[in-house]
């Protein structure tokens, strides 16, 4: 039996094993999203009963002159590319942390993914507290320290109130990006730092050309988590902020929240359910480009 043989009949056995997950997801995303891009092709009239009025792609071009949707999706993505960042950079130094050998180690990794564990509606509402302007522990500390002579609103002001839940999402959701990231780190063989230490590497060294490298999947796949997550923030932010204020922190999925529940507009809520999974879909495509390349080049490596 000739090798491209057993490749083909391996690649055959693999479709078979994950063509039951391929139905479900199929059932679980294709379908729902098939639904919403149909009913975003209607526009109801709530009149004494629901009506639907087929306006085709009405929505999708009234979504072109909707300022409150660009402005959701600039939040957005101010809101993922800073939590996003600053997980994985602290992440990532947590992780390499929680590789080393340390008396209590076993205690050190439970306890810092325990952020991560808890609900994320109940961190919200603690965050709220904490920066209360009157009696909040963060402007009780500065106060104290002398850095500000009165309570600052840090969740009444446009541009403190971002960086507020973008601290608290980053408080929260840091070891989600350390636990995926060691354990990428403890598949790396020690004897490649070995070897590369033998041969007059510097610890950076070691960590530019062995670590990143072998690490980068566990990287992508951290990363792409993260910003679907982030993407579609919507506890953290409607607890703490409800979207305010004026607007400054609501994101795409405030805004579709708003616009069904609160509206009623459905068919403009579906649109706009359509054009996130679509971005997000892009995103993912990407991600998975340079993820095989990655992998490819960490075979190289090996």
């Amino acid at each position: 039996m000739t090798k491209d043989i057993i490749v083909q009949r391996e690649r055959r056995v693999g479709w078979l094993l994950v063509l039951p997950a391929l139905l479900l997801l199929l059932g679980v995303f294709a379908y729902p999203i098939g639904q919403a891009f149909w009913q975003s092709l209607f526009n109801q009239n709530l009149g004494t009963q629901l009506t639907s009025e087929f306006t085709g792609l009405s929505n999708y071009a009234r979504m072109t002159q909707d300022g409150r949707f660009w402005q959701t999706m600039w939040n957005t993505s101010v809101f993922t590319f800073f939590s996003v960042f600053f997980e994985f950079l602290l992440g990532l130094g947590v992780a390499l942390v929680l590789n080393q050998s340390f008396r209590g180690r076993g205690i050190v990794r439970t306890v810092a993914i325990l952020p991560w564990a808890l609900p994320t509606a109940l961190i919200a509402l603690a965050w709220t507290w904490i920066f209360n302007d009157q009696y909040g522990i963060v402007n009780d500390i500065l106060l104290r320290l002398g850095l500000i002579q009165t309570g600052i609103n840090w969740l009444g002001n446009p541009t403190l109130a971002m960086g507020a839940v973008i601290f608290a999402d980053v408080w929260k959701t840091t070891p989600f990006i350390s636990i995926l990231l060691l354990a990428g780190l403890q598949s790396i063989s020690e004897d490649l730092y070995e070897a590369h230490r033998i041969d007059g590497a510097s610890p950076w060294q070691s960590f530019r050309q062995i670590t990143l490298p072998l690490l980068m999947p566990q990287i992508v796949i951290a990363l792409l988590f993260r910003f679907a997550q982030a993407f579609g923030i919507f506890d953290l932010i409607a607890v703490m902020t409800g979207g305010g204020p004026g607007g400054a922190t609501e994101t795409v999925s405030l805004y579709i929240y708003s616009t069904v529940m609160r509206y009623l507009d459905f068919g403009y809520g579906a649109a706009l359910v359509v054009v996130t999974f679509v971005l997000l879909i892009l995103v993912v495509a990407i991600a998975a480009f340079f993820l095989n390349r990655s992998r490819a080049k960490a075979r190289g490596v090996n």
